[in-house]
């Protein structure tokens, strides 16, 4: 089996990524559902790759250590990675407007994702079933919220953004 060396310059990328993203999610913490993590989760996956997949983890945990474990904690240990995998499906694609529909419906889609963990929180599968799904039908406004935000968001801050990334990465060669 072959090791993979992480270079200085990878944990530097991850370090910035985890920055950018928690600063973002405490600037915007007062706005309900409205929020830049899935903006620069989708970026990030683009622009750098899989170092997304270190950057979630540490995002996650520093997101534990601030904020206390708890149910919406499990939900980001699978919503955040499955969004990180969705993206670099679509890795070729250069488009504001996709990147602001895909992100407009994992915003919508955030609410029924975060609601499989209640499954097994019930006695039986069916109340676990009840639960995930009033559960999900409850936040359905906030869905709306935020896929909303997310279209938004990425339609404006798509090209300027991606920009500068690419001004970046040419730099570091």
């Amino acid at each position: 089996m072959e090791k993979t060396k992480i270079t200085s310059r990878e944990i530097v990328t991850v370090g910035l990524m985890v920055a950018v993203i928690e600063v973002c999610k405490i600037a915007f913490m007062g706005l309900p559902n409205i929020e830049l993590t899935s903006f620069w989760i989708i970026l990030f996956a683009l622009y750098f790759g899989k170092s997304i997949y270190f950057a979630i983890p540490v995002f996650i945990v520093i997101e534990g250590l601030i904020f206390g474990i708890n149910l919406w904690w499990i939900m980001y240990l699978y919503t955040w990675p499955l969004l990180a995998i969705a993206v670099r499906m679509f890795k070729k694609v250069k488009s504001a407007f996709f990147w602001s529909v895909f992100s407009g419906v994992f915003g919508l889609l955030f609410g029924a994702l975060n609601s499989l963990v209640y499954i097994f929180l019930g006695e039986t599968l069916s109340a676990g079933l009840k639960s995930a799904f009033a559960w999900w039908i409850a936040g359905i406004p906030y869905d709306l919220i935020h896929g909303a935000g997310n279209f938004v968001i990425m339609l404006i801050l798509y090209k300027p953004i991606t920009n500068i990334i690419e001004t970046y990465k040419k730099k570091q060669g």
